[in-house]
């Protein structure tokens, strides 16, 4: 059974993302490090003996569609319920709605809990959060007062609707369209697929942002408005009114995430109503919904990176367990009678220690990319810019290292239950059906592959990017200043990753620069990993050098792991960047 990390997640925020510094400096108002420690524990204890122990119905049962109602699985309408009443929801959200204002990091950090004890329970709080952040950046005062307090309560669910079924990625092609009304109100029409919680019973309302084209919209995705299409209307004096024009046509059958009900969504066919459109309030301006859903898109990215990050924790848990039990064989040097247990053999040695490498590398690389969020909004103006740049690099590895990596270990994890893990019984296999997604969702990660180099590289002219390869030697600088023999060749095998990723960029930015943005972005994807690998054998020897306590030796020999069994791919990788791109294109007639 999974048991939160509290531990390992509280060093990691303070001592190798930045809490600890933000807080010595003052930028998070009167947020103590006894608080923070108190909301780790507790989140801790919920995702542990609450969340986790529903996992297993959950997958099992999945989320169902009766009689035009989708039913959740058992349990989870009450396990809701205590979630929300216990102010998780309101952790990041601003005080005006019953917001706790929070840093951004310990919401990431309790994201990872949620997700670790059940990812596709997690999902319905994450599309909320993202829906809050929306409304109260771009919504109107009268839209936030109606929606934001019993959003931010967690009383009311939100979701987010981009997807249709002719229109993945491409939202420029998207067909629902936007009409507009006489009382300042607009009806929506059309269909949305893949919309994750988007219809159940746990809460009385569930609020919708759609995109949307109006009629005399300009083309392509400069056309597109967003709305907020609730599920019931509501009165002027707050209560629920009358259903509006929009239903759930049907469930899709998923590979995993079973009890996250994942909907096809109709507005405006007149099943509740009189077909005139189900009733929509405009977010924002019209024709730039596009932009007022990114406000949602680039922390729900990270989100989903958190989520990635979970899988690893969670599958490495188990498959150490699993590995501590399971006897087979005799280890080389293994003195006790009879079969050791299979965690004396090396090969599962190094299994286990690849996925709790790259399960902290992932929860690092997403918790500094959460602390620089924070800064944007908190540090001194004149750093701020700085800081939201900072984010904006991090964004797209966050999201697909760690996706990436949560596919990885799941699959390790199976690895090491051997037979057993291919049996549903044991439960290694939900992680794997869970993980896939993530690398899918919010973004393919090759579309963040692109985002990576076309639009992130080229911040500040380069400067951003290179100044941040600066701080990574500088860890590197220490860990050779140390000179502790436990860090093994940690220092050489990190600088050698740093000089390719500096390689790489230097590449890229050269290719950029003379337009070749085909031979850019044929490296786009093998360049988000160098930069995650290299960004995890860094964030690795950031812990191992913070101060004594009695876990430091156990940080400096996973660090020494790390440089000495997986950042050498980095060389690999520099080589596909910079030499793959003509081969990609002669081998093209392949694939025709």
């Amino acid at each position: 059974m999974y048991k939160a990390p509290v531990d390992a997640i509280g060093f990691t925020l303070k001592h190798v993302a930045g809490l600890s510094g933000a807080l010595d400096e003052g930028l998070l108002g009167d947020l103590s490090e006894d608080l923070v420690d108190a909301i780790l524990q507790e989140a801790g204890r919920f995702a542990s003996e609450e969340v986790a122990p529903l996992a297993e119905i959950g997958d099992r049962q999945g989320a169902r569609l009766v009689d035009g109602k989708v039913v959740v699985p058992d349990g989870w309408d009450g396990l809701y319920r205590h979630w929300a009443e216990g102010g998780w929801n309101s952790l990041v959200a601003s005080q005006d709605y019953g917001g706790q204002a929070l840093p951004h990091m310990l919401n990431v950090a309790a994201l990872e809990m949620w997700n670790s004890g059940s990812m596709a329970f997690a999902l319905c709080p994450t599309l909320t959060m993202g829906a809050v952040e929306a409304v109260t950046t771009h919504g109107t005062d009268t839209l936030k007062t109606t929606f934001l307090p019993k959003m931010v309560s967690g009383e009311w669910t939100g979701t987010m609707n981009l997807t249709e079924p002719h229109a993945g990625s491409d939202l420029g092609v998207m067909k629902t369209r936007a009409e507009r009304r006489d009382d300042g109100s607009y009806r929506i029409f059309g269909q949305k697929i893949f919309i994750t919680w988007g219809e159940h019973e746990v809460t009385d309302n569930i609020v919708h942002l759609v995109l949307a084209r109006l009629p005399d919209a300009p083309a392509g995705t400069r056309g597109i408005s967003l709305f907020l299409v609730p599920k019931f209307l509501v009165n002027d004096d707050g209560s629920l009114g009358a259903r509006n024009d929009l239903h759930c046509h049907s469930l899709e059958h998923k590979l995993g995430i079973h009890g996250s009900p994942t909907c096809t969504m109709i507005y405006g066919d007149g099943k509740h109503g009189d077909a005139a459109g189900a009733v929509g309030y405009l977010v924002g301006e019209e024709n730039k919904g596009l932009a007022c859903m990114f406000t949602m898109m680039n922390n729900a990215r990270l989100a989903v990176g958190m989520q990635g990050v979970a899988i690893c924790e969670a599958a490495t848990q188990k498959a150490i367990a699993y590995a501590s039990d399971r006897t087979q064989g005799r280890a080389p040097g293994w003195t006790g009678s009879g079969m050791s247990p299979i965690i004396e053999h090396p090969d599962i040695i190094r299994t286990l220690l690849t996925m709790k490498a790259l399960t902290q590398g992932a929860r690092a690389i997403c918790y500094a990319c959460a602390h620089a969020i924070d800064m944007s909004h908190r540090a001194p103006d004149e750093t701020r810019a700085f800081w939201a740049e900072r984010a904006a690099l991090l964004t797209p590895i966050a999201k697909s290292f760690a996706t990436d990596c949560g596919v990885d270990v799941a699959s390790l994890g199976i690895q090491v239950h051997g037979g057993m893990g291919f049996i549903e019984e044991t439960g290694a296999a939900r992680y794997l059906r869970d993980a896939r997604i993530a690398p899918i969702y919010e973004g393919t990660n090759g579309i963040q592959a692109i985002d990576l180099v076309a639009r992130k590289l080229p911040l500040s002219d380069g400067e951003q990017v290179r100044g941040f390869i600066g701080e990574l030697t500088g860890i590197a600088d220490a860990v050779r200043a140390a000179n502790r023999d436990g860090f093994g060749g940690t220092a050489d095998r990190l600088e050698a990753s740093i000089g390719d990723l500096a390689d790489a960029t230097d590449w890229l930015m050269a290719r950029l620069k003379a337009g070749e943005s085909a031979e850019a972005l044929a490296g786009a994807t093998p360049y988000q990993r160098l930069f995650g690998l290299v960004l995890t054998g860094a964030y690795l020897a950031k812990g191992a050098l913070a101060e004594e306590d009695i876990g430091r030796q156990q940080r400096i020999a996973l660090c020494r792991f790390g440089a000495e069994n997986l950042i050498a791919e980095t060389a690999a990788l520099k080589d596909r960047v910079i030499n793959g791109a003509a081969s990609l294109a002669a081998a093209k007639i392949l694939l025709s």
